[in-house]
Order: structure tokens, then sequence, then C-alpha cells
């Protein structure tokens, strides 16, 4: 993109609300030692594990911001990226927004290991699992943040197509094809560069620049 950035389109950092509640969760259960154990507080803290809820959200921020930065590397200057981004009236957020001439893309960062299947019975509902696990619940969950961005950009006038990707970096998926769940694409953050990047153009520039903005306003950083 030729124009410069708008000084109130905020990028936002990939991973900053992740961080922030891994290190709510530190303190806390650090505080709650030394109360406990004024004199041995800080020793028992050396000697045991962070519990794995802890443990979940420095993976979360880590993830996020492997991903920021491998579709930071991947996609030219014409591709807008906004990170962590706090949607309206919830506590939850996006993860990522890339703003493409191929649309608008809803990211939701996951690291998980082992290999992800989606199993479509011959009687009953298909199912997204990950190492054998059902996580079909993920699909969903990106789906409502399409229909939110939808929402947004149709408020603001603007005619956009929005995708939604569920982007893993460490589980496994299939090398020659790629997978798709319900309307939410399947990708490592390589392959999901990819299908930004050589998507058809849907978007002018400037309905690219315009989209981002809408976006940015909107969405604010988490």
């Amino acid at each position: 993109m030729s124009e410069e950035r708008p000084p109130d389109r905020d990028a936002g950092t990939a991973g900053a609300s992740a961080r922030r509640e891994h290190e709510r969760r530190k303190a806390n259960r650090e505080r709650r030692a030394r109360e406990r154990h004024p004199r041995i507080g800080g020793l028992l803290l050396l000697l045991q594990d962070a519990p794995s809820h802890e443990r979940a959200w420095a993976r979360g921020a880590s993830g996020e911001k492997a991903v920021a930065g491998s579709l930071a590397r991947r996609l030219g200057s014409d591709v807008v990226l906004l990170h962590d981004r706090r949607l309206p009236r919830s506590r939850a957020n996006v993860d990522h927004i890339a703003i493409a001439r191929s649309g608008v893309w809803v990211i939701d960062a996951k690291r998980y290991a082992g290999r992800i299947d989606v199993v479509r019975p011959l009687f009953g509902s298909a199912r997204l699992t990950i190492a054998g696990r059902d996580k079909t619940t993920l699909v969903a969950g990106v789906r409502k943040q399409v229909a939110v961005v939808e929402r947004l950009l149709a408020n603001a006038g603007l005619d956009a197509p929005v995708f939604g990707a569920l982007c893993f970096v460490d589980a496994e998926l299939p090398l020659l094809r790629s997978l798709s769940f319900d309307g939410v694409a399947l990708q490592h953050p390589r392959g999901l560069a990819k299908r930004i990047a050589a998507g058809p153009a849907r978007l002018t520039p400037e309905q690219v620049a315009d989209s981002a903005t809408a976006l940015a306003r909107a969405l604010p950083p988490a």
C-alpha cells in the first residue's frame, strides 16, 4: 500500500492480552504462596511447576506472536495486519486480522500438538479433531468473530468479503492438501500467508485502506 498509514490505525501487539493474563495469574500464585508460607514461600515457588492453566496463557501468547511474525515476513506492505483486537461488549478478542486485496481475514492462532483431522462419519455431524480430541467448538468461535467483523464493516458502509481461519503453530496438517471446516480455513502460518496473498483480488487498495481504518477504530487493541 502506497499511502501513509493513518495515525489512528494502531496495529496492536500480538499476544499482549494473553501475556498480561499470564503475568496476572503468575503474580497472584506467587503472592498466595508467600502469604501462606512467609518463610519458605520463595523456595516452594522455585521447586514447583506453574499450573497448566498458567502455562496455557503463556503458550497462547507465544503462539500469537509467532503467527504475527510469520505473516509479517511473508505478506507484502499492501496487506494491513491488526493484532489482539477487543470485541465490542465482550471479554473475547480477535488474535489477528489481515486486510488484503483478497479480502478481510479473521485469524485465530492456536498452539496445539498432534494431528489435525476433519472427521466426516457416515452418520452424525462432522467434527474437527486435534490429536484425536473433538475441537469443533474452535470453528464456531471463529465464525462468531467473522460475523462481528462483517457487521462492523457493513455499519461503516464497506462491502468487503470476510474469511475465517484457524492458524496452527505446531499441529500436524496434511502436506498435499488444504483443510477447511464449515468455511473456516485450517492452515499453518506459511500456508495461510500464501492463501491471503495469492487469492483473487476482491478489494481495491483504497478499499483495503478504508476497511483497515474502520476495523482499527471499531476494534481497539485488547
